[in-house]
């Protein structure tokens, strides 16, 4: 069973010609769920079920969730999708439509984590944690392996980064079709940069608070993993603020009518504002990678917040 879908590479004529060299666009917002995170979670969750989990429990008030939920969904299993409080009311109607049960507990999704683990211990459901596990990674490297079949080389892959799952898997994908030579721009809004920080550190390191409206980014600390793979792969981290990330996103509907949310528009930032660190690439590849956490009515209040 297919549980997530071949999403189209697309080269933007309207970003090629703004950046002045070819970008390609992998559509990853297109995915059921709306999320790259639908490739991760169907690998996993198939596995999961192969072994005899009688249910899954995720702990996500965003892109992980609705991805275990879909696949729980079309496995025929149940689903327990944990949620922390203030969780926009769009999501939880969207995992209740993928009939997944929603629990709202914990102010940040550290407690929500933490009730989801002990949930699924105490009935015997499988654990499906949102970013930081091999079978997730390998999910994920599909994106890498997809471009690769189109024949397109790019000259830099930019990935937008949270826990790192995504991160670590088109990294693995990379090395799976011998793309060793590829630099990552991995890209983090600034009151989430849980990623920056342990590189810096050389190790991962907890960040105090999230204070971001890119939800999906909001990682305190991201997977152990990440850190690693920047020892032996090229790895450029960069940073942009909340305001452009919400610009990239009005720009990205204006120019290719698909609404993204600001997890995305942070990869988005760097193109529409051309960013020195793309300049010595060839071409370029983005990973667009969802559009849950986002709505008309948001991306309008968000303009007004930042007067764009």
């Amino acid at each position: 069973m297919q549980l997530y879908q071949h999403t189209p590479l697309l080269e933007s004529q309207s970003l090629s010609l703004h950046l002045g060299k070819p970008v390609y666009l992998k559509m990853e917002a297109l995915q059921p769920s709306g999320s790259f995170k639908n490739r991760g979670m169907a690998r996993l969750c198939s596995y999961s079920a192969q072994q005899g989990a009688k249910g899954f429990v995720a702990s996500s008030g965003g892109n992980a969730g609705l991805a275990v939920a879909y696949a729980g969904r079309l496995l025929g299993l149940p689903v327990k999708v944990f949620v922390p409080e203030g969780t926009r009311p769009m999501v939880l109607e969207k995992l209740r439509q993928e009939l997944a049960e929603v629990l709202i507990f914990g102010k940040v999704w550290d407690e929500t984590d933490r009730m989801a683990r002990q949930t699924a211990e105490e009935i015997g459901y499988a654990y499906i944690p949102p970013f930081d596990h091999p079978l997730l990674w390998e999910g994920h490297a599909s994106m890498i392996e997809e471009v690769a079949q189109s024949g397109i080389k790019p000259g830099a892959v930019l990935v937008s980064v949270g826990g790192g799952g995504m991160l670590c898997g088109v990294l693995e994908g990379l090395h799976k079709v011998g793309w060793k030579n590829v630099p990552v721009v991995a890209v983090e809004t600034e009151g989430a940069a849980s990623y920056h920080a342990a590189l810096q550190a050389g190790h991962p390191v907890t960040l105090d608070k999230i204070d971001t409206i890119a939800s999906s980014l909001g990682a305190k600390r991201v997977a152990e993993e990440a850190v690693f793979w920047a020892k032996k792969h090229t790895i450029h981290s960069c940073l942009v603020s909340d305001k452009q990330a919400v610009s990239a996103c009005l720009r990205f509907a204006d120019d290719h009518r698909i609404l993204v949310e600001p997890a995305c528009g942070a990869t988005l930032a760097l193109i529409y504002d051309k960013a020195s660190i793309l300049e010595s690439f060839s071409t370029v590849l983005a990973i667009v990678c969802g559009g849950n956490c986002v709505s008309l009515a948001l991306l309008e209040q968000w303009k007004k917040q930042f007067f764009l």
